[in-house]
């Protein structure tokens, strides 16, 4: 059973015939209404078609269609060329730049640490000398000195106290 949008369409395109013909059209509301769009409709068509109507080929065209029509019909339906061979990175290429880029990683990565020597002090490591601190002075006073051979600098970190004893003067 056609639905009333498949019977709208064939009476549009006048393949109603007999009692389908008339049952269709006692089942519209408005038939006057109908028959107006369906003349718009036809009218739509006419002009389309004369504005869109599909150019002559010339005869090399012509030919060619008629070349690759048959070409279609010989090798069957036509399918989308896979997407392994209408690309430049297939799986394959993608898989063996990953493992020369992580080559090339481990490489650089061995490189650099071999370059450095685990044994050697880092310039930034500093050396504790001595923390004493005077309760007379100041009871919650932190006293630190830090000193670093090769800059041949030492600093004095000083927290809470309120004077600087004697021993701790600069020289």
């Amino acid at each position: 059973m056609k639905t009333f949008e498949e019977k709208w369409t064939a009476w549009l395109d006048g393949e109603l015939s007999g009692k389908e013909l008339v049952e269709f059209e006692a089942s519209l509301p408005d038939k006057a209404a109908a028959e107006a769009e369906k003349h718009g409709a036809h009218k739509l068509g006419a002009l389309l078609k004369e504005q869109l109507g599909a150019h002559a080929l010339s005869n090399e065209d012509f030919f060619s269609h008629q070349l690759r029509e048959r070409i279609v019909r010989e090798n069957g339906p036509s399918r989308e060329p896979s997407l392994e061979a209408s690309t430049w990175w297939t799986v394959r290429r993608l898989f063996l730049t990953g493992v020369a880029s992580l080559a090339l990683f481990v490489i650089c990565a061995v490189v650099v640490i071999r370059d450095k020597n685990p044994g050697e002090q880092s310039q930034y490591l500093t050396q504790i000398l001595n923390a004493r601190v005077d309760p007379a002075v100041s009871p919650n006073a932190t006293i630190s000195m830090f000193e670093t051979k090769e800059d041949k600098v030492t600093v004095l970190w000083v927290e809470g106290l309120q004077s600087l004893p004697a021993d701790y003067a600069a020289k």
